[in-house]
């Protein structure tokens, strides 16, 4: 099973799963330093501002998100709940089980439920904290441009998790060509439709 597309805050911090609030506090300011000292070197435009307003919101929800105990936990329970059920979809798809169309909808439902809480809100709720403010400058106008990028991000890690499931085979068109051909010529000879 792959977890490409499930935001993972301990690779974006460089981090364990057993990472201490001290060691994502640490590895938080360490990434964020070498962020805004790469943004200061180089001449902002559209894309680079959009490509450094989500590593920095990327950063801010990983220490967000991962400082506090009760809240990683229950950010890694709910990822690995939506990694599961996608597993389970798998499985119950490829065996042509009479649950898979059930398991795809309630996989769908937690797959955006998660997204949207550690994708979106998450990066935008991260961007109101002091502590983050004070380390990435994040400010009002940040806000407003990362809030498009943000869904963006947001929806492509949709596609992109979305993209590698078992949805439905797709059956060949059944065209007739001849009749396709009678129809066309019909209707450049002015006969109409």
């Amino acid at each position: 099973m792959s977890d490409k597309g499930y935001v993972n805050y301990f690779d974006i911090l460089g981090l364990g799963e057993q990472a201490k609030p001290g060691e994502v506090r640490k590895g938080y300011k360490r990434k964020m330093k070498d962020l805004v000292l790469e943004i200061s070197r180089v001449e902002i435009t559209e894309e680079r501002r959009a490509r450094y307003l989500l590593a920095m919101a990327k950063l801010n929800a990983a220490f967000y998100v991962l400082r506090n105990n009760a809240l990683r936990e229950q950010y890694w329970q709910e990822r690995q709940e939506v990694m599961a059920l996608e597993e389970e979809w798998r499985v119950a798809a490829e065996m042509g089980g009479d649950n898979a169309d059930a398991l795809r909808r309630r996989f769908e439902r937690k797959l955006r439920d998660f997204l949207t809480r550690y994708v979106e809100e998450a990066m935008l709720e991260a961007g109101r904290d002091r502590e983050c403010v004070e380390a990435s400058h994040w400010d009002a106008a940040h806000e407003r441009h990362a809030f498009r990028i943000l869904r963006h991000y947001r929806q492509s890690s949709y596609q992109e998790i979305l993209e590698r499931l078992p949805y439905y085979d797709v059956t060949p068109p059944q065209i007739d060509w001849d009749e396709r051909q009678r129809a066309v010529a019909s209707i450049l000879a002015g006969e109409g439709g």
